[in-house]
């Protein structure tokens, strides 16, 4: 059993969904979901596109907002939540990897690992330049702090915001298709970085993806979205076991695509 599946068991949840609905001109994707995330775990939320895996967690920090239900992370009511001040505390503990990277083009990479702590902390340039050289190390890519993000490969620049989310010691990281766009090797290699930063740092993760591959690497548990609720929520052995006709198709998309009418 990994690290993450060991805590999850007798820790209370950190972060709980309950009753959750969200809708966009007039078409609900999300549909009344419940579900949990436990401390120290890595879950990954699988789903077709459309199907709302984007939109659940982008509200763990305030950029969706629900229209019904409760959200609660280490107990906070998130919901009650409205201005940038309510949110400041929860957004400073969670790091959140954008798809497609998101570094600024118009800074070296070592600016960009630092842009959140100049902008979140009161740390001296020393202290600064000190922890960006530790959350690149982190990443594998110490030494690259005055290179411009162009120079760097895809899978570099994947590293290199995973770092940027990394900045402040958050206790959650959200990862939103951080496989997306890359070669299998370098697939691989994103997905072992993020099992050992899991492990490493106790960190608690949610991963985004439709890559089975990245959800066998690193999940503890595997939640399936469909038509707005959690289809399925199990480990990865379970999921490839599952009878839920979704799972199925999921994982047996080629002979669904070609039974299709």
């Amino acid at each position: 059993m990994s690290p993450g599946a060991a805590a999850a068991g007798p820790a209370a949840p950190l972060i709980v969904y309950r009753g959750v609905r969200k809708a966009f001109d007039g078409r609900e994707v999300i549909a009344g979901i419940d579900l949990e995330v436990y401390p120290g775990e890595t879950l990954v939320i699988l789903g077709r596109s459309g199907s709302g895996k984007t939109v659940l967690t982008s509200m763990l920090v305030g950029l969706t907002i629900p229209n019904e239900g409760s959200i609660t992370v280490g107990g906070l009511e998130i919901t009650q939540l409205h201005s940038d001040a309510d949110w400041r505390d929860l957004r400073l503990q969670t790091g959140y990897l954008f798809q497609g990277s998101a570094l600024y083009d118009s800074m070296t990479v070592g600016d960009n690992v630092a842009f959140p702590m100049v902008q979140h902390t009161l740390w001296d340039a020393q202290e600064i330049a000190r922890r960006v050289h530790e959350k690149l190390s982190q990443v594998g890519l110490a030494g690259v702090e005055p290179l411009d993000p162009s120079a760097l490969s895809g899978g570099m620049q994947r590293r290199a915001a995973l770092a940027r989310s990394l900045a402040l010691d958050p206790r959650i990281i959200i990862y939103d298709e951080p496989t997306a766009g890359l070669d299998p090797i370098t697939g691989d290699e994103i997905s072992s970085l993020i099992r050992r930063l899991q492990t490493t740092l106790k960190v608690t993760s949610i991963v985004v993806t439709h890559d089975l591959r990245l959800a066998e690497l690193v999940a503890d548990r595997v939640a399936l979205l469909y038509q707005g609720a959690v289809g399925f929520l199990g480990t990865y052995q379970e999921f490839l076991n599952s009878e839920h006709a979704e799972a199925k198709r999921f994982l047996h998309r080629e002979e669904a695509q070609e039974t299709a009418p």
